[in-house]
């Protein structure tokens, strides 16, 4: 037997087929397999807007750096974005004025 994905929108593991689609018992989302193959990697900011590579970002909250006696404050502008796969939720690779290149996480920052 074939293996269902999990919700996209939840991440449940309860899914099932309903003609050409797939559906979530526990959100109800329904979605079809080429949906999934087109959007790839999608990344919001905190307020939901779609980022994209090359774009620049506002720091929305107070951030602690691992390894450095200062943190990057809210306000920060963050010029030129690139969009990775996090495994552990950092999808923004950038430069940050002060610290240098890190990765962070998308519901930090808002597109500016």
């Amino acid at each position: 037997m074939e293996a269902l994905p999990n919700c996209p929108k939840c991440g449940s593991e309860y899914t099932y087929e309903d003609g050409p689609l797939y559906v979530c018992p526990e959100c109800a989302h329904e979605w079809s397999q080429e949906e999934i193959e087109e959007e790839g990697l999608v990344v919001k900011d905190a307020h939901g807007t779609i980022l994209q590579d090359g774009d620049s970002v506002t720091v929305i909250k107070d951030l602690k750096v691992k390894g450095s006696s200062s943190g990057i404050k809210v306000g920060t502008q963050i010029k030129t974005i690139r969009l990775v796969e996090g495994d552990d939720g950092h999808n923004i690779d950038c430069k940050v004025p002060g610290v240098g290149a890190i990765k962070l996480k998308q519901e930090f920052v808002k597109k500016a």
